[in-house]
Protein backbone atom coordinates (compact mmCIF):
# COMPACT_ATOMS: atom_id res chain seq x y z
CA UNK A 1 0.00 0.00 0.00
CA UNK A 2 0.67 3.99 -0.47
CA UNK A 3 -0.09 4.76 3.16
CA UNK A 4 2.88 3.70 5.35
CA UNK A 5 3.02 6.26 7.79
CA UNK A 6 0.46 6.40 11.19
CA UNK A 7 -2.71 7.49 10.34
CA UNK A 8 -4.17 10.32 12.45
CA UNK A 9 -8.08 9.20 11.81
CA UNK A 10 -9.72 11.24 14.64
CA UNK A 11 -9.93 15.13 14.61
CA UNK A 12 -9.09 15.02 18.00
CA UNK A 13 -6.16 12.89 17.75
CA UNK A 14 -3.51 15.31 19.31
CA UNK A 15 -1.27 15.95 16.81
CA UNK A 16 1.96 15.71 18.84
CA UNK A 17 1.49 11.88 19.22
CA UNK A 18 1.92 11.45 15.27
CA UNK A 19 5.27 12.36 14.23
CA UNK A 20 6.33 12.41 11.07
CA UNK A 21 9.82 12.77 9.85
CA UNK A 22 10.75 15.01 6.83
CA UNK A 23 11.97 10.92 5.26
CA UNK A 24 8.54 9.65 5.78
CA UNK A 25 6.78 12.31 3.62
CA UNK A 26 9.76 12.54 1.05
CA UNK A 27 8.87 8.92 0.94
CA UNK A 28 5.15 9.08 0.45
CA UNK A 29 6.11 11.73 -2.38
CA UNK A 30 8.94 9.16 -3.96
CA UNK A 31 5.95 6.50 -3.82
CA UNK A 32 3.72 9.30 -5.78
CA UNK A 33 6.16 9.75 -8.73
CA UNK A 34 6.64 5.85 -8.89
CA UNK A 35 3.31 5.29 -9.72
CA UNK A 36 3.12 8.34 -11.95
CA UNK A 37 6.46 6.56 -13.94
CA UNK A 38 4.26 3.26 -13.83
CA UNK A 39 1.75 5.37 -15.47
CA UNK A 40 3.90 6.52 -18.22
CA UNK A 41 5.19 3.36 -18.86
CA UNK A 42 1.76 1.25 -19.12
CA UNK A 43 0.67 4.04 -21.70
CA UNK A 44 3.85 4.02 -23.98
CA UNK A 45 3.83 0.62 -23.89
CA UNK A 46 0.42 0.93 -26.16
CA UNK A 47 -1.30 -0.73 -22.90
CA UNK A 48 -3.63 2.03 -21.93
CA UNK A 49 -5.04 4.13 -24.43
CA UNK A 50 -6.75 7.53 -24.61
CA UNK A 51 -10.33 6.24 -24.09
CA UNK A 52 -9.64 4.22 -21.42
CA UNK A 53 -7.54 6.91 -19.62
CA UNK A 54 -10.73 9.35 -20.03
CA UNK A 55 -12.91 6.73 -18.49
CA UNK A 56 -10.60 5.97 -15.40
CA UNK A 57 -10.07 9.79 -14.90
CA UNK A 58 -14.46 9.27 -15.07
CA UNK A 59 -14.88 7.03 -12.72
CA UNK A 60 -11.98 8.37 -10.31
CA UNK A 61 -13.58 11.66 -10.38
CA UNK A 62 -17.65 10.92 -10.33
CA UNK A 63 -17.57 7.67 -7.93
CA UNK A 64 -14.56 6.85 -6.34
CA UNK A 65 -13.74 10.80 -5.08
CA UNK A 66 -16.76 10.87 -3.57
CA UNK A 67 -16.79 7.66 -1.98
CA UNK A 68 -13.61 8.64 -0.33
CA UNK A 69 -14.44 11.65 0.92
CA UNK A 70 -17.73 10.47 2.70
CA UNK A 71 -15.38 7.99 4.26
CA UNK A 72 -13.48 10.20 5.76
CA UNK A 73 -16.51 11.50 7.67
CA UNK A 74 -16.75 8.68 9.34
CA UNK A 75 -15.64 9.55 12.37
CA UNK A 76 -17.09 10.78 15.98
CA UNK A 77 -18.69 14.20 16.34
CA UNK A 78 -16.49 16.69 18.16
CA UNK A 79 -16.55 20.61 17.96
CA UNK A 80 -13.14 21.00 17.99
CA UNK A 81 -13.33 18.93 14.21
CA UNK A 82 -15.80 21.58 13.26
CA UNK A 83 -14.37 24.33 14.58
CA UNK A 84 -10.68 23.82 12.66
CA UNK A 85 -12.73 23.00 9.44
CA UNK A 86 -14.52 26.40 9.48
CA UNK A 87 -10.71 28.20 10.41
CA UNK A 88 -9.79 26.31 7.57
CA UNK A 89 -12.21 27.74 4.86
CA UNK A 90 -12.54 31.13 6.29
CA UNK A 91 -8.39 31.04 5.43
CA UNK A 92 -8.67 29.32 2.01
CA UNK A 93 -11.63 31.73 0.79
CA UNK A 94 -9.64 34.37 1.84
CA UNK A 95 -6.17 33.55 0.24
CA UNK A 96 -8.76 32.49 -2.77
CA UNK A 97 -10.05 35.73 -3.26
CA UNK A 98 -7.08 37.77 -3.04
CA UNK A 99 -5.41 35.13 -5.72
CA UNK A 100 -8.28 35.53 -7.59
CA UNK A 101 -7.77 40.10 -7.43
CA UNK A 102 -4.39 39.67 -8.09
CA UNK A 103 -4.59 37.62 -11.10
CA UNK A 104 -7.33 39.95 -12.79
CA UNK A 105 -4.83 43.20 -12.17
CA UNK A 106 -1.56 41.31 -13.20
CA UNK A 107 -3.44 40.37 -16.30
CA UNK A 108 -6.07 42.64 -17.32
CA UNK A 109 -2.99 44.31 -19.50
CA UNK A 110 -2.49 41.03 -21.94
CA UNK A 111 -4.00 41.76 -24.90
CA UNK A 112 -4.87 38.11 -26.99
CA UNK A 113 -7.96 37.44 -24.74
CA UNK A 114 -7.34 32.95 -24.99
CA UNK A 115 -3.71 34.13 -23.04
CA UNK A 116 -5.56 36.18 -20.75
CA UNK A 117 -8.05 33.62 -20.01
CA UNK A 118 -5.53 30.76 -19.43
CA UNK A 119 -3.11 33.01 -17.50
CA UNK A 120 -5.73 33.85 -14.86
CA UNK A 121 -7.71 30.47 -13.71
CA UNK A 122 -3.94 28.84 -14.73
CA UNK A 123 -2.71 30.85 -11.79
CA UNK A 124 -5.13 31.07 -9.11
CA UNK A 125 -6.55 27.26 -9.67
CA UNK A 126 -4.66 24.25 -8.91
CA UNK A 127 -5.28 20.80 -8.95
CA UNK A 128 -6.72 20.09 -6.11
CA UNK A 129 -9.27 17.11 -6.56
CA UNK A 130 -7.15 15.05 -8.82
CA UNK A 131 -3.90 15.38 -7.27
CA UNK A 132 -4.45 16.64 -4.01
CA UNK A 133 -6.96 14.83 -2.47
CA UNK A 134 -4.51 11.28 -2.91
CA UNK A 135 -1.66 13.02 -1.83
CA UNK A 136 -3.55 13.70 1.34
CA UNK A 137 -4.66 10.23 1.62
CA UNK A 138 -1.48 8.76 0.94
CA UNK A 139 0.09 10.74 3.79
CA UNK A 140 -2.67 11.36 6.53
CA UNK A 141 -5.16 8.39 5.53
CA UNK A 142 -8.55 9.70 6.48
CA UNK A 143 -7.86 12.53 8.16
CA UNK A 144 -6.02 14.05 5.78
CA UNK A 145 -9.09 14.03 2.91
CA UNK A 146 -11.24 15.39 6.13
CA UNK A 147 -9.56 18.45 6.05
CA UNK A 148 -8.21 18.21 2.73
CA UNK A 149 -12.46 18.67 1.72
CA UNK A 150 -12.42 22.27 2.88
CA UNK A 151 -10.00 23.40 -0.08
CA UNK A 152 -11.65 20.74 -2.44
CA UNK A 153 -14.95 22.52 -1.89
CA UNK A 154 -13.57 25.70 -2.14
CA UNK A 155 -12.14 24.98 -5.35
CA UNK A 156 -15.12 23.97 -6.77
CA UNK A 157 -17.76 26.71 -6.11
CA UNK A 158 -14.79 29.41 -7.04
CA UNK A 159 -14.19 27.15 -10.28
CA UNK A 160 -17.36 26.69 -11.14
CA UNK A 161 -18.21 30.59 -10.54
CA UNK A 162 -15.44 32.43 -11.59
CA UNK A 163 -13.33 29.97 -13.35
CA UNK A 164 -16.67 28.99 -15.81
CA UNK A 165 -16.68 33.10 -16.42
CA UNK A 166 -13.63 32.93 -17.88
CA UNK A 167 -14.15 31.05 -20.53
CA UNK A 168 -17.90 32.36 -21.38
CA UNK A 169 -18.86 34.54 -23.61
CA UNK A 170 -20.61 37.77 -23.47
CA UNK A 171 -23.56 36.43 -24.37
CA UNK A 172 -23.60 33.34 -22.38
CA UNK A 173 -26.61 32.34 -21.03
CA UNK A 174 -25.22 29.79 -18.31
CA UNK A 175 -26.56 32.44 -14.81
CA UNK A 176 -25.90 32.81 -11.98
CA UNK A 177 -28.66 29.73 -11.21
CA UNK A 178 -27.26 27.21 -14.02
CA UNK A 179 -23.93 27.88 -11.89
CA UNK A 180 -25.09 27.23 -8.39
CA UNK A 181 -26.75 23.83 -10.08
CA UNK A 182 -24.14 22.78 -11.73
CA UNK A 183 -22.12 23.25 -8.03
CA UNK A 184 -24.55 21.25 -6.56
CA UNK A 185 -24.58 18.38 -8.62
CA UNK A 186 -20.93 18.53 -8.61
CA UNK A 187 -20.04 14.72 -7.28
CA UNK A 188 -17.57 15.81 -4.79
CA UNK A 189 -19.95 18.63 -2.92
CA UNK A 190 -22.67 16.59 -3.09
CA UNK A 191 -20.36 13.83 -0.89
CA UNK A 192 -18.73 17.04 0.80
CA UNK A 193 -22.97 17.78 1.98
CA UNK A 194 -23.61 14.41 2.69
CA UNK A 195 -20.58 13.55 5.07
CA UNK A 196 -20.79 16.71 6.92
CA UNK A 197 -24.24 15.91 7.81
CA UNK A 198 -23.88 12.64 8.97
CA UNK A 199 -20.35 13.72 10.89
CA UNK A 200 -22.72 16.51 12.40
CA UNK A 201 -25.31 13.75 13.26
CA UNK A 202 -22.99 11.29 14.14
CA UNK A 203 -24.45 9.06 11.28
CA UNK A 204 -22.20 6.19 11.11
CA UNK A 205 -22.30 3.11 8.42
CA UNK A 206 -22.71 -0.35 9.35
CA UNK A 207 -18.75 -2.31 9.46
CA UNK A 208 -19.87 -4.34 6.17
CA UNK A 209 -20.40 -1.05 4.32
CA UNK A 210 -16.93 0.79 5.83
CA UNK A 211 -15.16 -2.20 4.77
CA UNK A 212 -16.51 -1.62 1.30
CA UNK A 213 -15.47 2.31 1.29
CA UNK A 214 -11.96 1.54 2.53
CA UNK A 215 -11.70 -1.38 -0.23
CA UNK A 216 -12.63 1.70 -2.68
CA UNK A 217 -10.70 4.40 -0.92
CA UNK A 218 -7.42 2.32 -1.37
CA UNK A 219 -8.03 2.57 -5.16
CA UNK A 220 -7.84 6.14 -5.13
CA UNK A 221 -4.15 6.97 -4.46
CA UNK A 222 -2.57 4.72 -6.71
CA UNK A 223 -5.07 4.83 -9.71
CA UNK A 224 -5.05 8.46 -9.44
CA UNK A 225 -1.14 8.73 -10.16
CA UNK A 226 -1.01 5.95 -12.85
CA UNK A 227 -3.72 8.07 -14.92
CA UNK A 228 -1.36 11.67 -14.26
CA UNK A 229 1.24 9.46 -15.40
CA UNK A 230 -0.33 8.20 -18.33
CA UNK A 231 -1.62 11.69 -18.82
CA UNK A 232 2.53 13.24 -19.10
CA UNK A 233 3.30 10.94 -22.35
CA UNK A 234 1.38 13.55 -24.17
CA UNK A 235 2.87 16.18 -23.30
CA UNK A 236 4.40 17.97 -26.13
CA UNK A 237 7.70 18.81 -24.46
CA UNK A 238 9.46 19.64 -27.88
CA UNK A 239 7.27 22.65 -28.51
CA UNK A 240 7.05 24.14 -25.10
CA UNK A 241 7.11 27.78 -24.98
CA UNK A 242 7.21 30.81 -22.77
CA UNK A 243 6.30 34.31 -22.91
CA UNK A 244 6.29 36.51 -19.91
CA UNK A 245 2.20 36.16 -18.55
CA UNK A 246 2.45 32.28 -18.76
CA UNK A 247 6.06 32.46 -16.69
CA UNK A 248 4.02 34.99 -14.42
CA UNK A 249 1.33 32.84 -13.98
CA UNK A 250 3.15 29.46 -13.44
CA UNK A 251 5.41 31.62 -11.00
CA UNK A 252 1.97 32.86 -9.14
CA UNK A 253 0.57 29.05 -9.36
CA UNK A 254 3.80 27.43 -7.70
CA UNK A 255 5.16 29.67 -5.64
CA UNK A 256 3.43 33.27 -4.70
CA UNK A 257 -0.28 32.08 -4.06
CA UNK A 258 1.08 29.01 -2.04
CA UNK A 259 2.38 31.32 0.02
CA UNK A 260 -0.50 33.47 0.46
CA UNK A 261 -2.14 30.36 1.40
CA UNK A 262 0.21 29.60 4.29
CA UNK A 263 -0.08 33.72 5.25
CA UNK A 264 -4.02 33.02 5.43
CA UNK A 265 -4.03 29.43 7.54
CA UNK A 266 -1.36 31.23 9.78
CA UNK A 267 -3.75 34.09 10.47
CA UNK A 268 -6.84 32.18 10.90
CA UNK A 269 -4.62 29.97 13.59
CA UNK A 270 -5.45 26.97 11.28
CA UNK A 271 -2.40 23.90 12.75
CA UNK A 272 -1.39 20.30 12.38
CA UNK A 273 -2.92 18.25 9.58
CA UNK A 274 -5.82 21.04 8.65
CA UNK A 275 -3.13 23.35 7.39
CA UNK A 276 -0.49 20.96 6.48
CA UNK A 277 -3.16 19.20 4.28
CA UNK A 278 -4.64 23.01 2.95
CA UNK A 279 -0.74 23.85 1.59
CA UNK A 280 -0.47 20.62 -0.52
CA UNK A 281 -4.22 21.16 -2.00
CA UNK A 282 -2.74 24.88 -2.71
CA UNK A 283 0.64 23.75 -4.25
CA UNK A 284 -0.42 21.21 -5.88
CA UNK A 285 0.38 22.20 -10.12
CA UNK A 286 -1.97 24.37 -12.20
CA UNK A 287 -5.52 22.76 -13.36
CA UNK A 288 -5.42 21.60 -16.75
CA UNK A 289 -6.24 25.15 -17.92
CA UNK A 290 -9.96 24.69 -17.92
CA UNK A 291 -10.30 21.63 -19.66
CA UNK A 292 -12.01 19.52 -16.85
CA UNK A 293 -14.41 22.33 -16.56
CA UNK A 294 -15.16 22.48 -20.34
CA UNK A 295 -15.02 18.61 -20.69
CA UNK A 296 -17.76 18.40 -17.81
CA UNK A 297 -19.75 21.21 -19.46
CA UNK A 298 -19.25 19.42 -22.78
CA UNK A 299 -20.65 16.03 -20.95
CA UNK A 300 -24.06 17.70 -20.31
CA UNK A 301 -24.12 19.32 -23.73
CA UNK A 302 -24.30 15.90 -24.61
CA UNK A 303 -27.05 14.26 -22.52
CA UNK A 304 -28.92 17.03 -24.43
CA UNK A 305 -28.68 16.05 -27.55
CA UNK A 306 -26.44 18.64 -28.20
CA UNK A 307 -22.98 16.66 -28.74
CA UNK A 308 -21.99 19.32 -30.78
CA UNK A 309 -22.57 22.50 -29.01
CA UNK A 310 -19.54 24.11 -28.05
CA UNK A 311 -19.20 25.61 -24.43
CA UNK A 312 -17.62 28.47 -25.26
CA UNK A 313 -18.53 29.85 -28.27
CA UNK A 314 -15.87 32.66 -27.67
CA UNK A 315 -13.29 29.80 -27.85
CA UNK A 316 -10.65 28.86 -30.25
CA UNK A 317 -10.54 25.55 -31.74
CA UNK A 318 -9.66 23.20 -28.78
CA UNK A 319 -7.48 20.02 -29.14
CA UNK A 320 -9.06 17.21 -27.69
CA UNK A 321 -7.56 17.41 -24.17
CA UNK A 322 -9.86 20.46 -24.05
CA UNK A 323 -6.80 23.08 -24.26
CA UNK A 324 -6.49 25.93 -26.57
CA UNK A 325 -4.43 24.65 -29.29
CA UNK A 326 -2.60 27.83 -29.50
CA UNK A 327 -1.67 27.57 -25.33
CA UNK A 328 -1.41 23.59 -25.76
CA UNK A 329 2.48 24.19 -24.16
CA UNK A 330 1.34 25.08 -20.95
CA UNK A 331 -0.47 22.00 -19.86
CA UNK A 332 0.93 20.11 -17.07
CA UNK A 333 3.66 22.19 -16.37
CA UNK A 334 5.53 21.83 -12.57
CA UNK A 335 4.32 18.88 -11.32
CA UNK A 336 6.72 18.03 -9.00
CA UNK A 337 6.75 21.68 -7.24
CA UNK A 338 4.42 19.51 -5.00
CA UNK A 339 7.27 19.47 -2.50
CA UNK A 340 6.71 22.89 -1.78
CA UNK A 341 3.95 21.20 0.72
CA UNK A 342 6.16 19.35 2.64
CA UNK A 343 9.14 22.07 4.00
Amino acid sequence: MLISIPQLDHPDWPEERKIVSFTQLATQIALAFCLMFFGVIIRSSGHLHQTTANDLTDMLLYYISPLVIIRAFQQPFSSSGLHVLSATAAAVVTACLISIVLSKLLFMRVKDPAKQRTAKFGSVYSNAGFMGIPLAQALFGSAGVFYAVVSLAVFNIFAWTHGTSLYQGPHSKNGWRAKAKAIIVNPNIAAILIGLAMFVLSIHFPSQINQFLTYVSDLFTPLSMIVIGSSLVDMPLRSVTFDLPIMISLLLRNLFYPVIAILMLKLFAVTGTAFTTSVILSSCPRSRDGSALRHAQRRRHQARGHADEPVNHTEPAHHPAGVPAQHSHIVHMHIGHIVIAIR
